[in-house]
């Protein structure tokens, strides 16, 4: 797949959001349908999960208080019709454990976020035998 480099966002959520769904609304308001996604900042009461291969779904940790960001990544591509953000994320608590996984929701105390649009033919995700919606494997 050839991609080229697009627009490039760089913008804070608002306090008391919750940042996946601002993420997806934000792409979808400026019809991105490819990109990276970046940011830093701090959550509240974050869940995260982790795929059980054998169950074929996500186990959910609800993590309570404030958690620092110290890093979310991700991608956007498209799932049933839409742009969807998949983001995975580092989170620290003030101990300074870390706890990562793939990112379900977290309400926004601060972030700040860089996406980075890509051009080229959208990546659409498919429900695969696995459990998971993912991309066509290149051949």
């Amino acid at each position: 797949m050839k991609v080229s480099k697009g627009r490039s966002f760089l913008f804070r959520i608002p306090e008391g959001e919750e940042i996946l769904s601002f993420i997806n609304e934000f792409a979808k308001r400026h019809n991105i349908f490819i990109g990276t996604v970046y940011a830093i900042g701090t959550l509240k009461n974050p869940k995260i999960g982790y795929f059980k291969e054998d169950r074929r779904q996500y186990k959910i940790m609800e993590l309570k208080g404030t958690y620092e960001l110290v890093s979310l990544m991700g991608n956007i591509s498209i799932k049933d019709g839409e742009p969807f953000a998949h983001i995975h994320v580092a989170l620290g608590d003030s101990d300074g454990s870390l706890y990562g996984g793939h990112l379900v929701e977290g309400e926004v105390f601060v972030a700040e976020v860089f996406i980075q649009e890509l051009l080229g033919e959208p990546l659409e995700r498919k429900p695969q035998k696995n459990g998971l919606a993912l991309w066509d494997a290149e051949e």
